[in-house]
């Protein structure tokens, strides 16, 4: 998602960018005064860029709260593990100096 949200960004800089020095070297008799094309260009591009954004995080679904490397961190006593069959699922990690107990499944 990263890769493409710089990818949209990179290519609109590069339009406003481009857009500036077109009209940088326009002479005057091509270039009659009108009203600040440039400006309603990169309002527009602002906003579809904002709407496109908006939508692009509605459909991944990204949580920011939960991150697969980050650990919740639980008290003596609590659960900190799950058995699935034969295997132990951690819930979370127990705290410095406490141990999780692999029979009761909670910190000690």
């Amino acid at each position: 998602m990263d890769c493409a949200r710089a990818a949209v960004y990179l290519s609109v800089c590069l339009s406003l960018w481009s857009a500036a020095v077109c009209r940088a070297h326009l002479t005057p008799e091509t270039h009659p005064e009108e009203p600040d094309v440039l400006g309603a260009l990169s309002a527009q591009l602002a906003e579809a860029l904002q709407g496109f954004l908006e939508g692009a995080d509605d459909r991944t679904g990204l949580s920011v709260e939960k991150k697969a490397s980050v650990i919740p961190r639980c008290d003596i006593g609590e659960r900190c593990a799950l058995k699935h069959g034969p295997r132990i699922g951690r819930l979370c990690d127990c705290l410095r100096g406490a141990a999780c107990n692999t029979f009761f499944l909670r910190c000690y």
